[in-house]
């Protein structure tokens, strides 16, 4: 019997890789609206520069989200959504600090910090599962997320 979803992988590595897929999409999506709380409610001397910057963020991470959620979907799984779902597994919080533009940067590079470190362990599953479409997805998504680290930092001054 054979024992491959429809794009040729390993079901039970499949399911492992969505599992973990649906945490990142966990991550993802309070990390979406932690940034839409910032943008909206960002205030002080640098509202201007950082309003558009953490609209540009959550535009990115909608994407990502949808990508996250489609991939799911194409390794023969359902993507979670429900925030209950979400609260449950995302190491990353949902943030009450949305006006103090230094503190949103903070939070900004510690949440990307949380989700390189995730990608980077779907890098490994992938590898090991032979997909190379989640393979792909995570290392593109590691190289822009780094440029941002860098450039978040910079702000920051650190």
């Amino acid at each position: 019997m054979d024992n491959t979803n429809a794009i040729g992988l390993n079901n039970n590595k499949a399911e492992h890789l969505s599992e973990k897929l649906n945490e990142l999409l966990a991550n993802y999506s309070i990390f979406y609206q932690n940034t839409r709380g910032y943008h909206w409610n960002i205030k002080g001397e640098k509202f201007f520069e950082l309003h558009v910057k953490f609209e540009e963020l959550y535009n990115d991470l909608l994407l990502k989200i949808d990508e996250v959620a489609e991939r799911i979907l194409t390794l023969g799984f359902t993507p979670k959504h429900n925030y209950a779902d979400y609260r449950k597994v995302s190491k990353i919080k949902e943030s009450d600090e949305v006006n103090d533009g230094v503190k949103a940067v903070g939070n900004i590079l510690t949440s990307f910090q949380t989700i390189i470190v995730l990608q980077r362990e779907l890098l490994t599953i992938s590898d090991d599962a032979d997909d190379e479409g989640t393979n792909a997805l995570m290392s593109d998504y590691i190289r822009e997320q780094e440029k941002l680290v860098w450039m978040y930092s910079a702000f920051l001054n650190r």
